[in-house]
């Protein structure tokens, strides 16, 4: 499946903000996305096409558990393409 990743105005400046105070999310995020690339449908499914996915930060030392929350939306384009919008990243205290 091709999947097609598009970065919504949130999520960018979410994650700027978390980027400095959390030198590693960059890689962390780097792996996250491969991670979608394999399966667009991983996480909880919110309705509506919208789900929230967990992503490490290894910075916190916390896990999964404790890293932070990416909120995306899927659109199927097509039988073998699909548009992943990625809303918001919000940490988890």
């Amino acid at each position: 499946m091709k999947i097609h990743v598009e970065y919504g105005s949130e999520f960018k400046r979410q994650f700027k903000r978390l980027a400095k105070k959390y030198h590693s999310l960059k890689s962390d995020y780097d792996a996250w996305l491969d991670e979608i690339y394999k399966n667009p449908l991983v996480g909880d499914d919110l309705g509506g096409g919208v789900r929230k996915i967990r992503m490490t930060i290894a910075d916190k030392g916390k896990g999964k558990s404790g890293g932070a929350r990416i909120l995306t939306l899927n659109v199927k384009v097509s039988e073998d393409g699909m548009n992943v919008t990625l809303l918001t990243i919000y940490e988890r205290v």
